[in-house]
């Protein structure tokens, strides 16, 4: 299934699902009393569902017959991206409304845009270099390493989601509870690899 044409396009349109259905909302001015926040919380929820959904795809891979899934990581990495930086035009146009000196002060003093900022400024080296052609350019594991900064970049995206409100909602601690499980699952594979190697190079010493 993974390999069939059909799949790739398949996991596409299912990706610009969220867009299309706000975009739908939007043309029907159906978008609620606040239609600047609501279509704000939208998209940054979405980008951060995205970023999840990325990190999800390693550890389910190892599950028998989901090996393939590895086809969509670049893919929801780059819709994880694209809703970001609808977020943040969002923010630009509607409600900051382009003045610089809203958004300065905001990107400067207040951290919940800081994080944000952080969280999308993250992000876009690794859709710049999403490309087979970067792979070949950087080199695998110069390549791996930077987009390690996924991890970075979905903490600052949690942060940023945290500090949003003026209290602690429980939508949040849900996103920072699969993140740290993910995390958490990616330190203890690490560690299996590790053993592993150790026990291939280390021979016992022969009489």
């Amino acid at each position: 299934m993974w390999k069939r044409p059909w799949f790739s396009g398949l996991a596409i349109v299912l990706c610009l699902t969220p867009f299309l259905y706000l975009s739908w909302r939007w043309y029907q001015a159906d978008l609620g009393i606040n239609s600047i926040e609501y279509v704000s919380r939208f998209t940054g929820k979405w980008a951060l569902r995205m970023l999840l959904i990325c990190l999800a795809i390693t550890p389910l891979r190892r599950i028998p017959g989901l090996s393939g899934l590895i086809a969509l990581r670049r893919m929801t990495g780059l819709f994880a991206f694209f809703y970001g930086t609808i977020h943040m035009l969002h923010y630009f146009g509607f409600d900051a409304q382009w003045n610089w000196l809203v958004i300065s002060e905001d990107l400067t003093f207040r951290r919940f845009f800081i994080a944000g900022a952080v969280a999308l400024l993250l992000m876009a080296p690794l859709a710049v270099t999403s490309t087979n052609a970067w792979v070949r350019r950087l080199g695998g594991k110069r390549w791996q390493r930077l987009h390690r900064l996924i991890y970075l970049s979905a903490i600052a995206a949690i942060i940023h989601y945290l500090w949003q409100g003026k209290s602690i909602n429980l939508d949040p601690l849900i996103y920072a509870g699969i993140l740290f499980v993910l995390l958490g699952l990616r330190v203890v594979f690490s560690i299996q690899k590790r053993r592993r190697a150790s026990q291939v190079t280390v021979q016992p010493a022969s009489r």
